[in-house]
């Protein structure tokens, strides 16, 4: 963890130093954790699971018959109305 004023006084070598031991690092505020830092490659992965389980959901809503079959005209007259 870097505390927000050590982030402050030190900048990016404070991030640095933390990042040789661990994958993420937590900015604190107050001190409550407020931040994530982590490598790009790191956020990447993330990102590629929460669209992948995304894609898991969606999936299953059409398995489930969970959506709706309509044209442009009849979602928008459906989105004022509910």
């Amino acid at each position: 963890m870097i505390a927000a004023n050590d982030l402050k006084v030190r900048g990016l070598k404070a991030i640095e130093e933390e990042m040789k031991h661990f994958d993420e690092v937590g900015i604190t505020v107050r001190g409550k954790v407020k931040y994530v830092v982590m490598k790009v490659e790191k956020f990447d992965e993330l990102r590629e699971y929460e669209l992948d389980k995304a894609l898991a959901e969606a999936q299953q809503d059409i398995k489930e018959g969970r959506f709706v079959n309509e044209n442009a005209e009849e979602h928008i007259n459906r989105l004022w109305n509910d």
